[in-house]
């Protein structure tokens, strides 16, 4: 069995379970709403976490990309359905094997479902806390996302889209530590 199937699926699906929950309480008079990824409104973030999770599905089945990228106005509705159909694709083992097409290029697939992860994570919990939602994952999960973002973490720093790193209490909860090493405060209010 893949190793990294059997510890990044299990994360993957219940931070996409936790994505489509938030997701399903977004109303629309919170569209317009600040989030604690300072680049995107709520509703910018639904379109970015959207076309990121249908990237990432298509990197799991091995599908090109398309040219053009897709047109804005992710519905909360779809976000949902994006999270349930990323977490499928990434339910088979062999979505982890060889490279693939995500994000900036080729990479190495199972790097694509880490940054996937990561993504779920971190993205779930900034609409979540945009929207005064509850973001629950589990311990287990969180500590994986946090092996995760880990992993990408410098370089997500060095092109901008993380933070500098938040001081976090090395006994906070993990989703906590994921948030600090990304570069955002887990006491974030809007």
């Amino acid at each position: 069995m893949n190793t990294q199937h059997s510890t990044l699926h299990p994360a993957i699906r219940e931070c996409a379970d936790a994505v489509a929950a938030t997701a399903s309480g977004i109303r629309s008079e919170q569209l317009g709403d600040r989030t604690p990824c300072e680049k995107f409104t709520v509703a910018e973030l639904l379109d970015h976490l959207g076309e990121t999770l249908s990237s990432s599905a298509r990197a799991a089945r091995k599908e090109a990309q398309p040219d053009e990228p897709a047109a804005s106005g992710t519905s909360p509705a779809s976000l949902a359905e994006s999270a349930h159909r990323v977490a499928e694709a990434w339910g088979d083992p062999g979505a982890y094997e060889g490279t693939t097409e995500f994000g900036p290029g080729e990479m190495p697939a199972g790097f694509a479902a880490t940054v996937t992860l990561g993504e779920l994570a971190l993205h779930g919990w900034d609409l979540a806390r945009a929207t005064g939602r509850p973001f629950a994952i589990s311990e287990d999960a969180a500590q994986v996302a946090l092996g995760a973002v880990g992993q990408f973490a410098e370089g997500a720093r060095a092109n901008g889209s993380f933070g500098p790193p938040v001081p976090v209490s090395a006994d906070a909860p993990a989703l906590h530590r994921v948030l600090g090493t990304s570069g955002r405060n887990p006491e974030w209010r809007g």
